[in-house]
């Protein structure tokens, strides 16, 4: 029985799997060296010495040790890692919070009052998914300009859909429900009913979808940078520090090597801890 505000079971508090730990890891390990690495004692990621272009892994020079080896510019691969992670990693969060709210809104109205209002926001849903998200946002972003907030706006808002229909179909489920009835008989307004009894019961579906759904926003922020079409050199981000260093791949291959395994870690570490958290949450209900 689902109860106002939350969902309760009796059953036994179920924990992380081993890949889910696993996954956990890599985030935390991969997202914390990130944050800590303007404090960290490397060269800043935009000093460059063509003295010291394409130094392998493990050279040493004037500006220090380059423990992942330098670029076509003499710059330190590591601090350019760790910056365009930091930097990808914010607009990927950005992104999806824009697309989880707007998506959840969204589906909590159609689902919650129907009719008309459900029929447009459908056929809105529709149209969103049938047009490719990567040709979307790069027709847009060469309208409007590849600014950092236009970046994340423009891959928040292309996201929505998938969450409004989640939202959808568990609002239809749960406004049947009988405490649902009761709120509405005893007065509550509509806002409250949707925010403070029909949302609590989103929560768990949604952060698990949530936890999905990021791998696909880290490659396709990838990808934009990738294409030249995201946020411009010398800022790195992980797209495009593979896309500066495709050129020079016969002569330096970790300038493309070590951005790609930091972008599998992020993949893999998503997609790990959300298979771990679907497993708990169909447990749990089961």
């Amino acid at each position: 029985m689902i109860f106002p505000g939350r969902l309760l079971s009796r059953r036994p508090r179920q924990r992380f799997s081993g890949d889910g730990l696993v996954g956990g890891f890599l985030l935390a390990a991969v997202m914390v060296v990130a944050i800590i690495s303007p404090w960290l004692p490397l060269p800043a990621p935009l000093m460059n010495n063509l003295a010291d272009i394409f130094l392998p892994p493990g050279s040493v020079s004037e500006t220090g040790t380059h423990w992942l080896g330098t670029d076509q510019l003499g710059r330190d691969l590591l601090s350019r890692i760790l910056a365009g992670t930091r930097l990808s990693l914010m607009v990927v969060l950005l992104a999806a919070a824009i697309a989880a709210v707007t998506g959840t809104l969204l589906g909590m109205i159609a689902g919650y009052f129907g009719g008309w209002i459900d029929a447009v926001i459908m056929r809105l849903m529709d149209i969103q998914l049938a047009v490719p998200f990567i040709l979307l946002i790069l027709l847009v972003m060469a309208l409007f300009g590849t600014t950092l907030e236009n970046i994340i706006i423009i891959m928040g808002v292309t996201s929505w859909a998938i969450y409004a229909r989640v939202a959808r179909a568990k609002t239809l489920e749960i406004r049947e429900l009988e405490f649902i009835e009761a709120v509405r008989a005893m007065g509550f307004s509509t806002p409250r009913i949707l925010l403070r009894h029909i949302l609590p019961n989103l929560a768990t579906p949604l952060i698990v979808l949530l936890t999905l759904d990021i791998p696909r926003l880290i490659v396709l922020e990838a990808s934009i940078g990738f294409l030249g079409m995201g946020i411009q050199p010398p800022t790195p981000t992980l797209g495009n520090l593979i896309g500066e260093g495709r050129s020079y791949m016969l002569l330096a291959q970790w300038l493309v090597l070590y951005p790609g395994l930091v972008i599998a870690a992020l993949v893999i570490g998503c997609n790990l801890l959300g298979d771990s958290l679907l497993r708990k949450n169909h447990t749990r209900l089961n």
